[in-house]
């Protein structure tokens, strides 16, 4: 169970990282990544975020290229909310796959 500050800086951090990937993301035509979910550790030392990507075939190969380009992501983080935290926390990049789990579902069940 989640504490009410945990909370808070999980919505602050994923409204910082959607609007961080909405400005890299803009380039690139025809590609759209959402933050689904952040997580955070109840110490605050690590977040674990989930992301939804559309279309959903390039999702291994982005949130790969996210992991390897971590360090950049949370400086970028980093400098968007110096004035809330004082550790920005580890960031740890997971697909968000349950948007293709209902689709999955509402398949079988048209069969």
């Amino acid at each position: 169970m989640e504490t009410t500050r945990q909370n808070k800086i999980a919505r602050l951090i994923q409204k910082e990282l959607s609007e961080i990937f909405q400005l890299q993301t803009m380039g690139m035509r025809g590609v759209l990544v959402s933050v689904s979910a952040c997580r955070i550790s109840p110490d605050m030392s690590s977040c674990r975020v989930y992301l939804s990507v559309f279309p959903s075939e390039k999702a291994e190969e982005i949130v790969k290229n996210i992991n390897d380009n971590t360090k950049q992501v949370r400086f970028d983080l980093g400098n968007r909310v110096r004035h809330q935290l004082r550790i920005i926390p580890e960031l740890k990049f997971f697909i968000d796959d349950s948007l293709d789990y209902v689709d999955n579902i509402d398949r079988l069940l048209k069969k």
